[in-house]
């Protein structure tokens, strides 16, 4: 049971990459490239023989971001599968809604919460700690997600016992207060001095949209081969007991 479920989900994953994929080359890739020429005043012409070393660079980081956003997001894809398939009976909704509630906790867990206090850095941002410390910063959010993922459910699955719109505003009560508490209570990290604040803005936008798609589109890719599932078995249900009756 558990490895339909992760094939689902790799694959949905793998569809995810590839449309993650095809954005980082269309979208993501120029805005990073136009940020970081914009944070660094060249003011030199470009020769011939450094146009080509560009090009190549870019044709080399292209191919960088479409493989490694396909691999990462396999990934995700089957730590979501094997979420779905633990956590299934406590999660709230429909077959059909249960994988979505699935994405936005882990879109919850490991981006936009974390994101409140280390925010995607734009090229050229300057950070007030290391790596070390801000990776540590990231898994100490990462788990501050989870549990607050896992307390919204909680309440959720309390409340709604008397009333079910009730339910869904105290789970939503406990996410706003800790999303709040981090944006206000957390020390700024991250800074661009050399960029517009309306130029970082859209590039962090774009990365918070574009990582909720993402998970958008791993559930609803998982619930249309788990469709897909559903009719091959009916179909071969229906071919044996044809055979049996003939």
């Amino acid at each position: 049971m558990i490895y339909s479920y992760l094939q689902r989900g790799v694959t949905a994953g793998l569809l995810a990459g590839i449309a993650y994929g095809i954005y980082m080359v269309t979208v993501g890739n120029p805005l990073t490239e136009y940020a970081h020429d914009a944070g660094h005043d060249h003011g030199h012409s470009h020769d011939h023989g450094h146009g080509h070393e560009h090009a190549v660079s870019e044709t080399t980081n292209a191919i960088v971001s479409v493989g490694s956003g396909i691999l990462w997001e396999m990934f995700i894809g089957g730590i979501f599968a094997i979420a779905l398939y633990v956590f299934e009976p406590a999660i709230p909704g429909s077959e059909t809604v249960k994988p979505y509630v699935v994405a936005a906790g882990g879109f919850l867990s490991l981006s936009a919460l974390p994101w409140l206090v280390l925010p995607p850095a734009v090229p050229g941002a300057e950070q007030a700690y290391g790596i070390d410390v801000r990776l540590g910063l990231y898994v100490g959010l990462v788990i501050v997600g989870l549990l607050t993922v896992s307390a919204m459910v909680i309440v959720y699955q309390k409340v709604k016992k008397s009333n079910q719109f009730g339910g869904f505003l105290a789970a939503s009560a406990v996410g706003v207060s800790v999303a709040l508490a981090l944006f206000f209570l957390s020390p700024t990290v991250t800074t661009h001095p050399d960029l517009a604040a309306e130029l970082v803005t859209v590039y962090q936008a774009l990365a918070v949209f574009s990582q909720a798609a993402l998970w958008g589109l791993i559930a609803t890719g998982f619930i249309a081969l788990s469709r897909r599932n559903e009719q091959a078995t009916s179909a071969a249900r229906m071919k044996d007991a044809d055979i049996t009756a003939d």
